[in-house]
């Protein structure tokens, strides 16, 4: 008998577990996604780096204060370009890229759905391995 309840309790634990490494809850802080997310949505973010064109990613904020954490640490943007896409007219400047050039490996570009946004068009590309997640949706 008390196997049986061990293995009742392991199996929604280790569920749980399972849950908590691949999912995550985000808080939306600003209005740079508007109107797709507002400040105070919940976001529920799968984590993985593998992402595509077109959507919502969490990532590590790249704009920091000289020697300073910065705040927000995380942003939610919309990825505009891919390794190996053509790097979009509005931020080859950011990124000091020729007319025709490639996003390279291991970078993206990102952007707010609002005009307002700081995006990679201030801060240039997002490094990959800074990615948390892409957002499945707003609870």
């Amino acid at each position: 008998m008390r196997a049986v309840l061990v293995g009742a309790f392991a199996v929604p634990v280790v569920a749980l577990w399972s849950l908590r490494r691949s999912l995550t809850l985000v808080r939306v802080a600003g209005g740079s996604m508007a109107p797709t997310y507002a400040d105070g949505d919940r976001l529920l973010v799968r984590r993985t780096r593998r992402v595509r064109r077109g959507e919502a990613v969490v990532f590590r904020n790249p704009v920091a204060p000289p020697g300073g954490v910065p705040d927000p640490p995380w942003l939610v943007k919309r990825v505009a370009a891919t390794p190996g896409d053509p790097v979009p007219e509005e931020v080859r400047p950011a990124v000091r890229a020729a007319p025709g050039a490639t996003v390279p490996p291991g970078s993206l570009v990102v952007s707010g759905d609002a005009r307002r946004s700081q995006d990679s068009r201030h801060f240039g590309y997002v490094p990959a391995r800074d990615v948390v997640g892409v957002v499945l949706r707003r609870l």
